[in-house]
């Protein structure tokens, strides 16, 4: 990974100000005015720069966004469907910009919906790789089965708080991705449920034509 300058341009260090204060505080929550006091400028100068917190705020997004779906971005040397787990990581460097992502999402923008749909096509991807090598079960419905686990993916990102306060430590840390990695791995490959009966009964009540002995797992 490349290292981030530290001789910052006043115009980005007010973006990674901003970056920090609107993941933390929300865009509403934050003021032109505690972010130049964090960036050490004056409002006038962010002003300049940008034009209003608006403007800020687009300036943001695209940057946030082309951290994890641009490949030739500066900050993360990765391929992009591995950039966030880099950033992971290294959650004392990146863990503003994965917070910043979480609040993004939520509240949504074309650059929100642009990351969205690099996730949604990386997922995709490595689903296809792997149905190619005879690895997954027959799906009914590929395309809905590929946004279940991008939004699986994606919910510690979003709900870091919620998760981490349910979890008694932070979800995004090495000993929260650690506990999580074994149990998500037994729920994708052996499933929850015991029976199929549950998923018989799913069918039937669907309309669906049941699945022959013969093909079941």
């Amino acid at each position: 990974m490349r290292s981030v300058p530290d001789d910052l341009t006043a115009r980005a260090r007010i973006r990674d100000t901003a970056i920090v204060a609107f993941a933390r505080d929300g865009f509403d929550g934050t003021s032109l005015r505690s972010i130049a006091r964090e960036a050490e400028v004056s409002p006038a100068l962010i002003v300049h720069h940008f034009s209003d917190k608006q403007a800020l705020r687009r300036i943001c997004d695209e940057y946030v966004a082309g951290i994890f779906t641009d490949e030739s971005h500066e900050l993360i040397n990765a391929p992009t469907s591995d950039r966030i787990r880099a950033a992971l990581n290294d959650l004392d460097r990146y863990g503003p910009y994965i917070d910043y992502l979480g609040r993004m999402l939520v509240d949504g923008s074309p650059a929100a919906d642009r990351l969205f749909d690099s996730i949604l096509s990386g997922t995709r991807k490595v689903l296809d790789e792997q149905n190619a090598a005879g690895l997954l079960e027959p799906m009914s419905d590929p395309e809905m089965t590929t946004l279940i686990l991008a939004l699986m993916g994606l919910a510690p990102v979003v709900m870091r708080t919620q998760i981490s306060r349910a979890l008694g430590a932070d979800y995004l840390s090495p000993t929260g991705l650690l506990r999580s990695t074994l149990p998500t791995m037994e729920l994708l490959t052996h499933g929850l449920y015991a029976s199929d009966a549950f998923l018989d009964a799913t069918r039937t009540a669907l309309g669906a034509s049941p699945v022959p002995e013969e093909e079941r797992p």
